[in-house]
């Protein structure tokens, strides 16, 4: 099993998973570095990601969609905050409108991810943060919480298959 914990704390405004790979520390950067790779993971796999903008510099943006079962579209966009490669990735998070513009009464949650080795292993949290309790407990609601489970269970194949590359 890929992730081995996931935490929620009221109190923080916090959500906190832990998942373990199978590759060193700079290939697993590669799945939030590489669009492509990217969206073969992000959302849960009965809702995969389409990235359309992936402008991955401190300052860039992000665009995106996920295509639900009935081809329904969940829109999203980053703003990332800071880029430490291969370590730390910090960015802003939220839900955008049809028109891809950020639906700013369901604010935005700042994602934290870390990548540590573990021998030749990694160890990468993914740590949010959210503006408020109503918020969180929206968002966790709609199931935040088991589709990041659900979409990094998905990594561990795209490490294997670029690994044989």
């Amino acid at each position: 099993m890929t992730v081995i914990s996931s935490v929620k704390n009221l109190e923080a405004l916090s959500l906190s998973v832990v998942a373990e790979f199978d590759a060193g520390v700079e290939r697993v950067w590669q799945i939030w570095e590489d669009p492509r790779q990217l969206e073969r993971w992000w959302g849960p796999p009965t809702w995969p990601a389409t990235f359309e903008k992936h402008d991955f510099v401190p300052g860039g943006e992000v665009t995106y969609y996920m295509t639900g079962p009935n081809g329904e579209k969940a829109r999203g966009w980053w703003r990332f905050v800071a880029i430490e490669a291969p370590h730390r990735l910090e960015f802003d998070d939220g839900f955008s409108d049809d028109n891809g513009d950020p639906v700013a009464d369901m604010g935005a949650v700042r994602g934290v991810v870390t990548l540590e080795p573990i021998g030749d292993r990694t160890r990468m949290t993914v740590h949010s943060t959210f503006e408020a309790e109503e918020q969180m407990e929206e968002i966790v609601a709609m199931g935040m919480e088991e589709g990041m489970k659900q979409a990094l269970g998905q990594v561990d194949a795209i490490l294997a298959e670029h690994a044989n590359a």
